[in-house]
């Protein structure tokens, strides 16, 4: 059974005419003579999938022999590498037909006139994978020597790791395929690029519609709009996409290619992100694109549209794919589920003229291959100065870095807002984005109160053990600290998983008590190796967060408490048992909401009881506008020392949102109270 074997490039579709190299090639290392051993592509060798699991090899070979189907005479022959990490030279019939640096960006080569008559044809690759990672773009894989942010990086994955495809096509063909919504939502722009010696004209249609333009090509370039009649708009709760057949007719034959996108638009105005003129708050969540068994590659098509679903079940409405040019699978399904993603190119370790190049050498790739995405909303490039030596504000050098890495994905695509270097020290940006962690629920919820109410503009950033240095959020006087949307782009606590979901809980209402904030990042949807940070284990399986359920701390409405939690069991202290809980409401919705508080008990850390309990205060809250506090009275039942006070806010039967408290009779401070 061919692994992967689902056509790789659902962007930019010509699945008609195509063949999987997926599957067993021979390989060596370097060092090796013989080709005695198998390796299954496109898992990269350090996984158990592949069947090598070699660890710090720098150099290997693949090998693989292939027959063209008959069906493709006449036709020019294409080889299609989907991403190898990290530099690759491509030989067929000994004949080198192409070389590629940069282990997330796809490459092809023309093998035409390489290929033999009949019989079968070989494939030769040789992939650099270096140890030394500082200066190539590498993301999370682990460097030796080491990057500054060997904490949390894990397993290299070296080799082929994505798809390896044949594909046949004319000599004159369409090279790219660019649609973008019109500026009324109501058309789809097409900038097509078309390759080849001959003359040519390009039919574009709108599938399911009777709309079609036929252009000829000029200077091989063909610019255009469709109108869309009647058109529908692409949303997370409307997920609708638009496919345009691209045919491409000349002398040397036809080219068909498919793509699509969906009309929709992003948008910066003040402090506020919108879309589809709609305010837009961002519930998000962390994912790094690892699996236990295959590494940065999913075990299969499903994986990828499984772990969308699971941050949609968590209630999240973005996915922050963090430092790794996923699989084009990946978005292709966040497209059609209605996720929205925050995409950005794998980091790269120290900074220096090569790294910068290495990081730059993505920017285009990365535009081109996802741009027509409806889901991809944010950008995002440079992650907390990674690559710049955790020094911009004191090297004008690494300033003019950040700030050219946003000119130039700005050029190629300003549709979209780019984040510079997310995290801290904004050079040139159009969100002003922070990571902050603490592991005291106090100080959490100060902080964030100081940052948005412009009392203070840097915060503690924990760069080793025992290395803590406070990080502005303008790495130049030149960045403005107003005027931008707000968004707390990574952030979490907590060691056990019963101290992750109770963090989870009290440092995101703390988020949602500030109108200001245009949304948040959670760091993460799962673990990772060693990092066990996630809402769900590696395997995505769920973990005990102590009856915390992430759908209702991240849902559109939500309840926030004027509690500052003491620790995990110990919300609350009262030595009668007799609380006093205001409680607000933050709704995202775009209508108003309203309803009465209901509360009842359970022990605590316990999930949500099948009963409402008792009805108490009315509330209700205006869209993006934190309510007034009601208050809520409640007594501990008799003899109960502790226990967890539920507390929904129902509106004509329906649970609009939950919230809970866990009391405590026992008002002595215990170690680890986290005040």
């Amino acid at each position: 059974m061919t692994p992967r074997a689902e056509y790789p490039r659902p962007h930019f579709d010509r699945s008609h005419s195509w063949s999987s190299l997926n599957g067993d090639w021979d390989f060596r290392a370097d060092s090796e003579q013989d080709w005695n051993r198998t390796i299954t592509v496109p898992f990269a060798w350090e996984t158990p999938a592949s069947g090598i699991e070699a660890h710090w090899l720098p150099l290997a070979w693949y090998r693989r022999h292939l027959t063209v189907p008959a069906a493709w005479a006449g036709r020019r022959v294409v080889l299609h590498f989907g991403a190898v990490h990290h530099e690759a030279t491509v030989w067929v019939n000994d004949v080198e037909v192409v070389a590629h640096r940069g282990g997330y960006t796809p490459f092809e080569a023309d093998i035409t006139d390489a290929l033999r008559d009949g019989g079968p044809q070989e494939v030769v690759v040789r992939v650099s994978a270096p140890q030394d990672k500082r200066e190539i773009a590498h993301g999370k894989q682990r460097s030796v020597p080491r990057d500054d942010f060997d904490g949390v990086c894990f397993t290299p994955s070296s080799g082929i790791w994505q798809s390896v495809w044949l594909e046949a096509r004319p000599a004159t063909y369409v090279e790219a395929l660019k649609l973008r919504p019109a500026a009324g939502l109501d058309a789809i722009e097409v900038e097509a690029r078309v390759a080849g010696p001959s003359e040519a004209t390009l039919r574009l249609a709108l599938r399911g519609t009777s709309v079609t333009i036929e252009v000829p090509v000029a200077g091989g370039l063909v610019e255009t709009v469709i109108p869309v009649p009647e058109a529908r708009l692409w949303s997370p709760e409307d997920p609708h996409l638009y496919h345009v057949d691209a045919t491409l007719a000349s002398a040397d034959g036809t080219d068909e290619v498919a793509a699509y996108t969906g009309l929709r638009r992003i948008e910066v105005i003040g402090e506020e992100l919108y879309l589809n003129g709609r305010r837009l708050f961002v519930r998000g969540v962390l994912d790094q694109g690892y699996w236990p068994r295959t590494g940065i590659t999913a075990p299969d098509d499903a994986a990828l549209r499984h772990d969308i679903e699971l941050a949609a079940a968590a209630g999240y409405n973005l996915v922050r794919k963090h430092l790794k040019l996923e699989d084009p699978r990946f978005v292709h399904h966040a497209d059609v589920l209605g996720m929205l993603v925050w995409a950005e190119p794998a980091a790269t370790g120290r900074f220096s003229a090569e790294s910068v190049t290495a990081f730059e050498e993505q920017i285009a790739p990365m535009a081109e291959r996802d741009g027509n995405s409806p889901a991809i909303v944010i950008w995002g490039l440079y992650n907390e100065e990674w690559g710049l030596d955790w020094d911009i504000p004191g090297d004008p050098a690494k300033q003019r870095a950040t700030a050219r890495a946003y000119e130039l994905l700005k050029a190629l695509d300003p549709s979209r807002p780019a984040v510079d270097n997310s995290g801290w020290t904004h050079v040139r940006t159009d969100l002003l984005d922070w990571h902050y962690y603490d592991e005291s629920a106090a100080s959490w919820a100060t902080t964030v109160a100081a940052l948005m109410d412009g009392e203070q503009d840097d915060f503690p950033v924990r760069l080793g053990p025992d290395y803590v240095v406070r990080k502005k959020l303008a790495g130049t006087p030149a960045q403005p600290l107003r005027g931008l949307p707000n968004l707390n782009s990574e952030y979490g606590g907590g060691f056990t998983s019963v101290e992750r979901g109770w963090h989870l809980r009290w440092q995101t209402q703390e988020l949602r008590r500030h109108d200001r904030m245009a949304g948040y990042v959670y760091t993460e949807l799962y673990d990772i190796e060693h990092e066990s940070a996630g809402l769900l284990d590696f395997e995505r399986r769920a973990k005990d967060l102590a009856g915390v359920d992430p759908a209702d701390v991240n849902a559109t409405t939500t309840l926030v408490l004027d509690v500052v939690p003491v620790a995990p069991g110990r919300d609350l202290l009262s030595g009668t048992g007799q609380v006093t809980v205001p409680v607000r409401v933050s709704h995202h919705g775009s209508e108003p909401v309203n309803g009465h508080l209901h509360a009842t008990w359970t022990t605590r850390l316990n999930p949500t009881p099948g009963v409402l309990g008792e009805e108490g205060p009315w509330v209700e809250a205006k869209p993006f506008l934190l309510s007034g506090p009601a208050e809520l009275r409640a007594e501990l039942p008799e003899g109960w020392a502790s226990g967890r006070l539920h507390i929904a806010l129902v509106s004509d039967g329906a649970v609009l949102a939950r919230a809970a408290v866990d009391v405590d009779t026992h008002t002595d401070s215990v170690i680890g109270d986290n005040r």
